[in-house]
């Protein structure tokens, strides 16, 4: 007999405290960004541009939760597997895909499983990631 236990999954309130918890980490460094939370499945749950956004940053942080729910992970620590000699260096280009190896992007869990992910864009990568963190960690 097998037990599995179910996992709430990530819903439009909690796509919403991830944007807004992004842009409030953002806004206090004078930083406009670009957020997407997506879910389990990969589907648009939020998506927010701040108006002053550069407008490409739209795409990338789609593209940045997209690939961190793909392969679980952040995308700051891929950076490097994608790199000659790393592990994913084919991957961007073997795989008709929107993956976007810049950090940014970060997947989101609860009790231990994925749940969806949420990307920024907008600002340096570092700080993108940092946004993402932030958001992430204001989920309870």
């Amino acid at each position: 007999m097998s037990t599995t236990t179910a996992v709430a999954p990530l819903t439009i309130e909690d796509a919403e405290v991830l944007v807004t918890a992004a842009r409030h980490a953002a806004e206090a460094t004078g930083v406009r960004i670009s957020a997407t939370v997506l879910d389990a499945g990969g589907h648009l749950l939020a998506f927010r541009r701040d108006d002053q956004a550069v407008l490409i940053s739209g795409e990338t942080s789609t593209r940045k939760a997209y690939t961190a729910l793909q392969l679980n992970a952040a995308t700051a620590d891929l950076v490097e597997a994608v790199q000659p000699g790393g592990l994913f260096h084919t991957l961007p280009t073997a795989l008709d895909r929107p993956l976007l190896f810049i950090a940014g992007g970060v997947p989101v869990h609860r009790d231990g499983r994925l749940i969806g992910a949420i990307g920024i864009g907008g600002g340096m990568p570092d700080q993108d990631h940092g946004f993402a963190v932030t958001a992430v960690a204001s989920l309870v």
